[in-house]
């Protein structure tokens, strides 16, 4: 008689320890990632004062990060491909902690905007790696719970960063709230000795030396052109983000977007169309939620009039309702697919847009409930990334595929808070800027993945719908949207 097979774990208890540690360690991670990178943004006003700065020019600094991510999610991922996901998960978190201690130094503005990048190298290696790690050590059948479960981090160490803000800053200055990131170093040396290997890639790709991202992109023939590519657009996006490009922004942008396209073909060969839909996905949904995420506080204080502590808590709120979504979303789109359940839970949160910012002052409570609803539903979605994007990539490249394709779309959250500025002087709001870029550009993420527009550019393309890397959803996703 036949053994029986072993059943697959169908819920977080059913897990093998080694696979609830992998959970574990890389939720840490995230969560530490999500504190230090949004430190920035709690002590701006501090920083302007120090180095006297404008307030416009101190903001860039939160976009030095984004500068940077790309080529964190590029060379980290392309290291995750061919050594392993945990290496690149414990290099990304060393990163983004050295950056952050860093910034503790700074002595000015260049320096801090160096360093900021040097954070944000750090977490785009830890987004691509981290969840590619959790995927894939987790069953086929539990993986959206597992992006979901694991991008709940972020939110959760947004507001942490928050606390310690109002604990360490009054007492010891801006400078002491970025030390605190040698504690994730700690961290990664633990996850160095204790952390089995990804099953996945251990299993397809392990000791192996197959193509992967890492030949591809620094085989002899490609290294030093490829390097002087990356010099070249790490320039050009300082230059544009840092609002020192002159009258050649236009120019600059257009050679960004270029040699985005040469790393994209060199990166996924053939599969590079479905690449390049897929940062336009990512860009458009940053673009729909970073508005709102960057100057809700500004919103609230100004035309609202609430005070520091009214608006501390209504981010509070959103925070977790951000936490709470990615994790809802997990457990629904295991039963129901990851697209049908991404494009369900847009078009609800536009239910939330419009009373959020119709709601007059004075309605604090209120208030609470539809931001919690608003990005749970809409920023909660978006822990269906992950899964999502990595179903477009077969093992051996699916951590750089990941790691880039959607660290370049982040730049979405760069342009963003400049979007709702310049709307909000031609509209004379904010809170209808807001409005206007959130529904609409919810809107066409929601048709882009709807109408699965990157398997469609695939197959287009001549890429089978049955390729691993052309089909817009695993297996269980195509059987649950038939």
């Amino acid at each position: 008689m036949a053994a029986t097979p072993p059943a697959v774990p169908q819920s977080f208890r059913q897990l093998s320890r080694p696979q609830r540690k992998a959970f574990l360690a890389a939720w840490l991670g995230y969560l530490l990632d999500g504190f230090d990178f949004i430190l920035i943004t709690l002590v701006l006003t501090e920083i302007a004062q120090e180095f006297q700065l404008g307030l416009t020019q101190a903001a860039t600094l939160v976009s030095a990060a984004f500068v940077s991510r790309w080529l964190g999610g590029l060379v980290l991922g392309a290291i995750g491909d061919r050594y392993g996901r945990k290496r690149a998960m414990i290099l990304a978190i060393v990163a983004f902690s050295v950056g952050s201690i860093l910034c503790g130094f700074a002595w000015s503005y260049w320096s801090l905007f160096a360093f900021r990048a040097v954070v944000g190298i750090g977490m785009a290696g830890e987004y691509g790696s981290s969840a590619t790690y959790v995927m894939e050590s987790w069953p086929r059948a539990m993986r959206n719970r597992a992006a979901g479960f694991l991008l709940s981090a972020y939110p959760i160490g947004t507001v942490l960063a928050a606390l310690a803000y109002q604990v360490i800053v009054p007492a010891g200055g801006w400078r002491w709230l970025f030390y605190v990131g040698i504690v994730p170093i700690a961290l990664a040396l633990y996850l160095r000795r204790s952390l089995p290997e990804a099953a996945e890639w251990q299993a397809e790709v392990g000791d192996r030396r197959d193509v992967t991202t890492s030949s591809v992109l620094f085989g002899a023939s490609r290294r030093i052109p490829n390097t002087v590519l990356a010099v070249v657009l790490s320039a050009a996006l300082v230059l544009i983000f840092s609002r020192t490009a002159g009258g050649y922004g236009w120019l600059l942008i257009a050679l960004v977007v270029a040699g985005f396209v040469a790393f994209a073909v060199q990166l996924a060969g053939r599969l590079w169309p479905v690449m390049i839909a897929i940062m336009v996905t990512v860009f458009c949904a940053f673009l729909y939620s970073w508005p709102i995420q960057s100057l809700l506080p500004t919103y609230l204080k100004t035309e609202l009039g609430y005070n520091a502590a009214q608006v501390s808590n209504a981010l509070l709120w959103a925070g977790l309702g951000y936490a709470a979504g990615s994790c809802v979303a997990g457990v629904v789109a295991d039963r129901l697919g990851t697209r049908r359940t991404y494009v369900i839970g847009l078009f609800v949160s536009l239910a939330f847009v419009f009373p959020v910012f119709a709601l007059p002052a004075g309605n604090i409570v209120a208030l609470w409930v539809l931001l919690f609803a608003m990005q749970a539903t809409s920023q909660g979605i978006s822990g269906l990334l992950p899964k999502y994007i990595g179903d477009h990539f077969p093992t051996r490249m699916r951590a750089a595929g990941l790691g880039f394709s959607y660290n370049v779309g982040a730049l979405g959250g760069a342009v963003a808070p400049l979007a709702g500025a310049a709307i909000a002087e031609s509209f004379g709001s904010l809170g209808s800027a807001l409005t206007t870029l959130a529904v609409s550009l919810t809107v066409v993420v929601a048709l882009i993945i709807g109408f699965d527009v990157p398997a469609r550019i695939g197959r287009a393309t001549g890429i089978s719908p049955d390729h691993p890397a052309g089909s817009a959803g695993s297996s269980e996703d195509r059987t649950a949207h038939a």
